[in-house]
């Protein structure tokens, strides 16, 4: 009984809230309500139904896009409508950005290896991502998300978090039908797919948007928290991934229940530091609130080779253009870095990344390679990698970038040229200007 108080303290308003039956029940493709549950929707037969009363009181919601990239894809595309669809780099070291669902059912898996997906779907169609109309795409959904709730927090360009506390009164219907609207308004007038999960908690939120993809909608109340997650293998507990799996297992955990039936100081005895984290999402317990300050953590632009690459000069001119991508999305954000990440990969696949933070903010391409060759140059020399990458971190609002420096004086006359270098290659193509240091009649062969 201890584990379902501190459950329920934890859910807070959620626990006070109880079913209510005149709520009814909503036909998720008609939008039409009946008093009471049916196999299927009496107006159009859908047996997509929402139970709002059981929603009741849940605010807190994880939107995710079903299948993003493929799905943007098929929708302008009709051809590829029913075949099964990759989005991902080609080539030997290419590996899987996004599969639809057809070829999920044949194994095909995100960061699967392109090679490896093609033999499990060799029927599937190869396109290499379009980031430019994903954005857009993107950029679509997310405004009509504020139009919900003030209150969204993007993990990524393809889900969210969304608190609508408070929001049903100025909407006159309950969190969970203006979540149902909006997720058939997404697919009529934007033709993507979503995913929604709706509960008390971000932990919760995200598990069950994830229940029932695609063109799903599951909620998980805080008196049935407890009951949901027991069952559940341990890898379902927010930021447990396969090396955490496998480690919590040798220890004897392998579903949430295993955790659940402990306290919470043996949780920590037998599982160290991070003990606490998972014993507490495992009994439902996440008091993290949705914020706005993580509207985007970075942005950042990577190539992985089709060979390992150790010159200097050479990792040196894919990084500019590395750069000059990245500051061309900071743009179009309308934001601002005040820090740059390098990511290096080597042969054997180990990852290494260095961050550089405290920096003025900027948009500057050359700015930012700057500061990324430096990163680059304080490894050592001569090493391999098979894939690099930088990244914008510690974002800023556009407006507070390449101001006056007391250190390097005026950036007005460096802003303009490379604005007019962004105007040529938005009008003819990007490979129509380069700088000297970017030049190369043979670039190295990978997909950025």
């Amino acid at each position: 009984m201890r584990a379902r108080r501190a459950g329920g303290e934890a859910a807070g308003l959620a626990m006070t809230a109880t079913p209510e039956s005149g709520a009814g029940f909503l036909c998720r493709d008609c939008l039409a309500k009946a008093p009471r549950k049916t196999a299927r929707c009496p107006q159009c037969g859908s047996p997509r139904g929402l139970d709002l009363g059981r929603a009741a009181g849940l605010t807190l919601a994880h939107v995710d896009c079903d299948a993003f990239y493929a799905s943007v894809e098929k929708r302008d595309d009709a051809s590829l409508r029913d075949k099964p669809l990759i989005v991902g780099g080609g080539g030997r070291r290419g590996v899987v950005s996004t599969a639809c669902y057809i070829a999920r059912t044949r194994g095909v898996r995100s960061a699967m290896p392109t090679a490896k997906a093609l033999q499990l779907c060799p029927e599937a169609v190869v396109l290499a991502p379009n980031m430019a109309k994903y954005s857009t795409v993107a950029r679509e959904i997310r405004a009509k998300m504020f139009e919900l709730t003030p209150l969204v927090e993007p993990l990524s360009i393809d889900e969210a978090f969304l608190d609508l506390t408070g929001c049903e009164a100025a909407h006159k219907m309950s969190a969970a039908e203006s979540l149902a609207r909006f997720a058939d308004r997404i697919e009529k007038e934007i033709g993507v797919t979503v995913s929604v999960g709706l509960s008390y908690c971000k932990f919760l939120a995200k598990l069950a948007s994830d229940l029932d993809k695609p063109r799903g909608f599951q909620f998980i109340r805080a008196d049935e928290a407890i009951d949901r997650l027991g069952p559940m293998p341990i890898g379902r507990l927010w930021g447990v991934g396969k090396v955490a799996e496998a480690r919590l297992a040798k220890l004897g955990f392998t579903r949430i229940g295993d955790l659940q039936r402990l306290d919470e100081i043996s949780a920590i005895r037998q599982i160290g530091d991070d003990g606490r984290r998972l014993w507490r999402l495992a009994h439902g317990i996440d008091e993290r609130k949705v914020t706005l300050e993580h509207d985007a953590k970075s942005l950042s632009a990577e190539i992985t080779f089709e060979h390992d690459v150790a010159d200097r000069a050479e990792l040196e001119r894919v990084l500019l253009r590395l750069c000059e991508k990245v500051a061309r999305r900071l743009k179009a954000a309308g934001l601002a870095a005040g820090g740059v990440t390098l990511k290096l990969r080597a042969p054997d696949f180990k990852l290494r990344t260095r961050t550089r933070s405290g920096m003025p903010p900027t948009q500057l391409a050359m700015r930012l390679f700057s500061v990324a060759r430096a990163l680059l140059r304080a490894q050592p020399e001569g090493e391999f990698y098979r894939l690099i990458g930088v990244g914008a971190a510690d974002l800023k609002p556009g407006a507070e970038a390449d101001g006056f420096d007391l250190v390097e004086g005026d950036r007005t006359r460096e802003k303009a040229r490379e604005g007019a270098i962004d105007v040529l290659r938005e009008k003819f193509g990007a490979a129509a200007i380069q700088r000297g240091l970017a030049f190369n009649p043979a670039p190295p062969k990978g997909k950025v």
